[in-house]
């Protein structure tokens, strides 16, 4: 069902949870039993699978410790030639 795929460079994360309240698809949490190089409970993703690349966690994120990525879609369903 996913359209995106997101990475986390978890040890520039500074735990603000902006992220976790701006996903539409609510799958960003704070790690409760981790901890970042920093000190930090970092974001972490509980299902990638319903990423839709939107990058609303990228856009909010003032630490830029997002990398977003859309998946294309197939080439059977993009053409009917």
């Amino acid at each position: 069902m996913g359209r995106g795929m997101i990475v986390i460079d978890v040890d520039r994360c500074k735990g603000c949870s902006l992220c976790t309240h701006v996903c539409p698809v609510d799958i960003l949490e704070l790690a409760e039993d981790a901890f970042n190089a920093k000190g930090y409970r970092p974001v972490i993703v509980t299902d990638m699978e319903q990423c839709i690349g939107c990058a609303s966690c990228a856009t909010i994120c003032p630490d830029v410790v997002f990398t977003v990525y859309r998946r294309k879609r197939e080439a059977g369903a993009a053409s009917s030639a």
